[in-house]
């Protein structure tokens, strides 16, 4: 079990390696303007808030075992490791970051639209990376689809 949550650890690690590497959308300096006028568009209160518009964005994969499947390995290979093994942001890279990643039980989390989601999966804000040049659109709906159903079990 600790070689797993070794192995699981050391991939993540690489994987953040690799995403800081190639997003050119990520930028850690504090004095960006873009990143300065993107926070105050989308955070409220210290809520992570999409833009109204990302509602309208529909799933247009059909909700089945594949979808989630293919999902859950997608989960297992870039989040996990923040949001944890049951979607409570409990990963053992989440709470070092600061802000706790988000909880897929939470019914913040669970209320909001997918567009909201996929938005936000895309784009990244802060600690979570923006996956829009990582992953395609069709593993961002396959990832959303695992989320929904991790939030749904207790």
């Amino acid at each position: 079990m600790k070689n797993i949550i070794f192995f699981k650890t050391f991939l993540f690690l690489g994987i953040c390696a690799f995403v800081l590497t190639a997003s050119k959308n990520y930028s850690s300096a504090s004095d960006d303007i873009n990143a300065i006028e993107f926070n105050i568009d989308t955070t409220k209160k210290g809520l992570w808030l999409a833009p109204e518009w990302a509602d309208t964005i529909k799933n247009t994969l059909a909700l089945n075992a594949e979808n989630i499947s293919k999902g859950e390995e997608l989960y297992n290979m870039y989040c996990f490791s923040c949001h944890g093994d049951t979607g409570y942001g409990d990963g053992p890279a989440g709470g070092s970051m600061g802000i706790r990643p988000a909880n897929f039980h939470d019914q913040k989390v669970i209320k909001q639209k997918d567009g909201a989601i996929f938005w936000k999966l895309s784009n990244g804000n802060g600690n979570m990376p923006p996956y829009k040049e990582i992953l395609s659109e069709k593993e961002r709906w396959q990832l959303i689809s695992f989320v929904r159903e991790l939030g749904k079990q207790l």
